[in-house]
């Protein structure tokens, strides 16, 4: 297993504010749910960062965001290792789990 990419999600009821700051830099917006937007550099793909308004999908909202490329391996390893509860649900919500099977 192998972690693709991890993604900040800063806890903020500022989206627009924060666009038009980030924007400034060079960040663009490339999704907006209303609860969660996401910014990323055009110059550099991997520079990516979320404003989420609270994670509707899930009871917990996420200090970040984890792509791996094997997320069954990913939450095998994690129970192996003893995390669990909200720990667990934490590292690997079913909101990520859906975004890296590719539903919406």
């Amino acid at each position: 297993m192998s972690v693709r990419r991890v993604v900040p999600n800063i806890q903020s009821e500022a989206a627009e504010e924060s666009r038009e700051f980030y924007g400034l830099l060079g960040f663009e917006e490339v999704m907006n749910r209303g609860w969660i937007m996401m910014l990323v550099s055009p110059s550099a793909p991997a520079a990516q960062v979320s404003f989420m308004a609270g994670d509707k999908t899930a009871p917990l909202t996420p200090d970040m965001s984890m792509e791996v490329d094997d997320v069954d391996a990913a939450y095998a390893a994690m129970q192996e290792s003893g995390a669990e509860g909200d720990r667990l649900s934490r590292l690997l919500s079913s909101a990520v789990r859906r975004r890296i099977d590719g539903q919406d």
